[in-house]
């Protein structure tokens, strides 16, 4: 029996170190093309490792367009969202799971509900809605639905609080306490794995939106890195190994996000499914 459950792990890992390589080897790809020149990057057989390490290809990249301008809008749009989201879903998903009210289950179902409705239904009338408000050619439209709560976000941290013991809210009432000093005292500090859960959700899906700027913005002092990138990209289409370089620093804030949220992503990600 042990040698039958041996040679199933081994089979296991083999399974998911073979899947692991595949999944990995277009971001290897990507930045190992990025210190080669175009004719390095296509060779046969393949170079499979650069025979030398130069920043040179970052260095044309950036020049090229105003790199910095774009970082700056990005990081803008992000941190307001990651804001957005953390304040008003944690919010919207302390009321379902701390406060008592009636049609509480109901309402939260037609919450769910939303998350069913395709962004594509909804992307005319906000676009003319915030056109209407003179607010296209602005950052609004890419920040402002952060901060009216996100269903997804609102079920991770209502999973999450129902974990806690209503213990602490009831010895806080017998205090003094009202909801708002026990959703901010008591409440988040203790739900810091689902805040980072939260966080790295909504940083790669402000960093990595395309759609929302390119429907959105115009002026090109507003461009985001995704447009930048297409912009970069119509520029120097055959010149492989600048839009490797690119390619590379775009992606790369997010593999450190990642790295330094892991442990409480992956905490938050299992706490919230604990209870229903």
């Amino acid at each position: 029996m042990g040698r039958k459950l041996d040679l199933i792990s081994v089979l296991m890992y083999t399974v998911t170190i073979i899947m692991s390589v595949f999944s990995l080897f277009p971001l290897y790809w990507m930045f190992r093309s990025s210190f080669m020149t175009s004719e390095q990057i296509f060779a046969v057989p393949m170079i499979w490792v650069p025979d030398k390490i130069s920043l040179d290809n970052f260095r044309e990249a950036i020049n090229a367009i105003p790199f910095l301008k774009y970082l700056l809008n990005t990081m803008l749009i992000v941190t307001l969202n990651v804001v957005g989201n953390v304040v008003s879903s944690s919010m919207g998903g302390f009321g379902f799971a701390r406060m008592r009210f009636p049609g509480r289950n109901i309402i939260f179902s037609m919450v769910l509900a939303t998350m069913m409705i395709p962004s594509t239904v909804l992307l005319i009338p906000q676009f003319f809605g915030y056109t209407k408000l003179g607010l296209y050619d602005t950052f609004v439209p890419l920040i402002a639905p952060a901060f009216f709560m996100n269903a997804f976000f609102i079920f991770m941290f209502r999973q999450f609080f129902q974990t806690l013991p209503l213990d602490y809210d009831e010895a806080a009432f017998i205090d003094g306490a009202s909801y708002p000093r026990i959703y901010s005292r008591i409440v988040m500090p203790m739900c810091k794995p689902v805040i980072a859960t939260v966080c790295v959700f909504s940083f790669m899906g402000s960093w990595n939106d395309f759609f929302g700027p390119l429907i959105y913005l115009q002026s090109e002092s507003k461009y985001t890195l995704a447009l930048g990138l297409l912009a970069f990209r119509s520029q120097f289409k055959s010149e492989w190994h600048y839009l490797m370089a690119i390619s590379s620093l775009i992606t790369i804030p997010m593999i450190i996000m990642y790295f330094f949220a892991q442990r409480q992503f992956i905490q938050g990600i299992s706490f919230s499914g604990l209870k229903g």
